[in-house]
């Protein structure tokens, strides 16, 4: 090989090193922030200097965004998440440099393992209706974004649908057995599905669920058997308070054998941790880091909402009664904490452990981010190492 050739060689292998480098995705669900601003909270970078959000995360390391949208959630939460408000967040997520998550509900909430609710638009669709419904809805959206000049490179067609979708046509029957069981389920999915791939054909689709440290490939096994389509597995881990390393270590071995069952890539797009003790959380994140960032399969890591701060709660959920989200990852004084310094140090290779406090393991945390055993509050916790809506 002349020194030409060598030099060419030596380049390519650079560049293929740099691109190596950056295909871990970390990223951050920020659906928040719009509502946030609009109560007059503000956000700040690790100098104090007042920092739009989306370049804050810039800042921080991410590389991605993770935006949620609902259906009409006018009038049962407020204007938020819908299509005009996702636009926004969109056009300043790309304006720093970011890429886009696209998180379909299919609902005017919240969607979630204990509630798929149908928004209320579709309250009297069924069958090829409430399929079109759902088609319809996924092209509109992204073709919104796609007018722009935003192609989202991720499209989550629901979110955390281990029971299923839109209660209660695409719930999961279990008093019958076999396709009858996920034939609803399986025909609004690939709905949404399909509606991507109509709009964004690169676009990668997610089929998510929660519970990442949990043996996971039936539901896979038995999505795909009955007609179910994805490109990618979305997970979520929220790890105990106590026993994380383990739920970490865990959730990585679940992570790489679902990727070696189904041949695709599979991302956390929801972790988070107690924002009570910042170098407890750092601990987790690193650890969570070490564990999956070099592992075949894993494709990157989402936190959930760290933007939340100093109590912050939206205004539904003072008329719901529920209490404020304390798994954010900003200090008191609206800065990015130590748990999203991993996020920044992934690529160069510095994470490390701190020395941290123990404390007993509980099943719920207080508004203040304190361990807390579960006593009914209502609101979004933690609960058996999952994300849950107490209501």
């Amino acid at each position: 090989m002349n020194i030409r050739n060598l030099f060419v060689a030596a380049a390519l292998a650079s560049c293929c090193m740099g691109a190596a480098a950056q295909a871990f995705v970390c990223g951050a669900d920020v659906s928040w922030c719009t509502e946030m601003e609009a109560d007059g909270k503000k956000f700040y970078d690790k100098n104090g200097q007042q920092t739009e959000l989306m370049q804050l995360m810039r800042q921080t390391g991410m590389n991605a965004v993770r935006l949620r949208v609902w259906v009409n959630p006018e009038a049962d939460y407020g204007a938020w998440c819908d299509k005009a408000d996702v636009l926004v967040k969109a056009r300043r997520a790309k304006a720093a440099g970011l890429d886009v998550m696209i998180d379909f509900h299919y609902s005017d909430r919240f969607a979630d393992p204990g509630q798929q609710y149908k928004p209320s638009a579709w309250a009297a669709l069924s069958g090829d209706a409430l399929k079109e419904a759902v088609s319809s809805h996924t092209k509109e959206v992204l073709q919104a974004l796609k007018d722009e000049g935003i192609e989202p490179r991720w499209v989550q067609v629901g979110n955390e649908t281990r029971p299923g979708m839109i209660f209660d046509d695409g719930k999961l029957n279990w008093s019958v057995s076999g396709e009858a069981t996920w034939s609803g389920y399986v025909a609004l999915s690939n709905a949404g599905y399909d509606a991507v791939k109509q709009v964004l054909p690169e676009a990668q689709v997610i089929v998510h669920i929660d519970k990442a440290k949990d043996d996971n490939a039936w539901f896979y096994t038995a999505f795909k058997q009955y007609g179910g389509r994805f490109d990618m597995i979305g997970l979520s881990h929220y790890p105990d308070w106590a026993g994380w390393s383990s739920d970490n270590t865990s959730a990585a071995y679940q992570v790489k054998r679902l990727h070696q069952r189904f041949q695709v890539p599979v991302m956390l797009v929801e972790t988070g941790y107690d924002a009570w003790d910042e170098d407890r959380a750092y601990n987790v994140m690193a650890d969570l880091f070490q564990k999956t960032e070099q592992l075949e399969g894993c494709a990157g890591i989402f936190y959930w909402e760290p933007e939340v701060y100093g109590g912050w709660k939206p205004e539904a959920y003072t008329r719901w009664g529920w209490n404020s989200y304390n798994m954010g990852a900003f200090t008191p004084q609206g800065r990015p904490s130590k748990a999203l310094t991993p996020f920044g140090s992934v690529a160069a290779g510095i994470i490390g452990l701190h020395h941290s406090k123990e404390c007993s393991s509980p099943m719920m945390f207080d508004t203040l981010g304190r361990p807390a055993p579960a006593d009914g509050r209502k609101g979004i916790g933690i609960s058996e190492g999952r994300k849950v809506a107490n209501r």
